[in-house]
C-alpha cells in the first residue's frame, strides 16, 4: 500500500513543521516509558523499518520523545517525532495515517492506545506486548491486532527475534 502522508506537527517550540512522505509509513505509539526495554526496542524497530524501506513515525509522550532523542543525538535512526494525543488528532480529523501501526504496551493504557489506533486508523494494528505481564496483557486485547507478545523488561533479545521474524513479512 502507498501512502501520500502529509503532517502538520507542532514541535515543542510551537512552530509548525510540514511532513511528507510518498512511501509506506510506520507509526510507533510510545506511552509511559516506565519498562526499560521500551527505548532501545523501538530504536531498533526504526532502524529494522528503514532497511526495509518503511519510513518510522514516532507518536509518544514528551517523556518517551526525549529519550529517544537523547539515546540518539545525532539522528541515525529516529524518524519524526510527534506528540501522541496530537498524533491522535491528526488521525481523528483524517489528516494522517499510516501503513503499519506498532503499539507498545507494558501497562493498560498501552490497550487503550492500542484500541484507539485500531478504530481510527486505517493501519495494520501490531501490539507489541512486554513487561513482567505480558501474558496476561496480551489477554486483555479484544480488538483485531497481530501480537508480539515477550516477558522482557531489561532485556529486548525476545522482543527482538520476534521483530526479526515480523519482518520477514515486508
Amino acid at each position: 500500500m502507498e501512502l501520500l502522508l502529509y503532517i502538520y506537527a507542532q514541535s515543542d517550540d510551537g512552530m509548525a513543521q510540514k511532513l511528507e512522505n510518498t512511501g509506506r509509513v510506520a507509526l510507533l505509539v510510545l506511552g509511559c516509558p516506565e519498562v526499560p526495554v521500551q527505548t532501545s526496542i523501538a530504536l531498533y524497530l526504526m532502524n529494522l523499518l528503514k532497511h526495509h524501506g518503511i519510513r518510522p513515525v514516532i507518536a509518544g509522550t514528551k517523556s518517551a520523545r526525549m529519550l529517544l532523542e537523547v539515546a540518539d543525538i545525532e539522528r541515525h535512526y529516529l524518524g519524526d517525532l510527534l506528540d501522541l494525543d496530537h498524533c491522535i488528532a491528526e488521525i481523528v480529523e483524517k489528516r494522517m495515517d499510516a501503513d503499519l501501526c506498532f503499539v507498545f504496551i507494558h501497562k493498560e493504557s498501552g490497550i487503550s492506545y492500542a484500541a484507539t489506533m485500531s478504530s481510527i486508523s486505517r493501519a495494520k494494528i501490531i501490539a507489541l506486548v512486554f513487561g513482567e505481564e505480558a501474558h496476561e496483557l496480551a489477554g486483555q486485547i479484544t480488538f483485531p491486532c497481530e501480537k508480539i507478545v515477550a516477558r522482557a523488561a531489561h532485556n529486548p533479545t525476545p522482543l527482538r527475534g520476534k521483530l526479526d521474524e515480523l519482518a520477514g513479512g515486508w
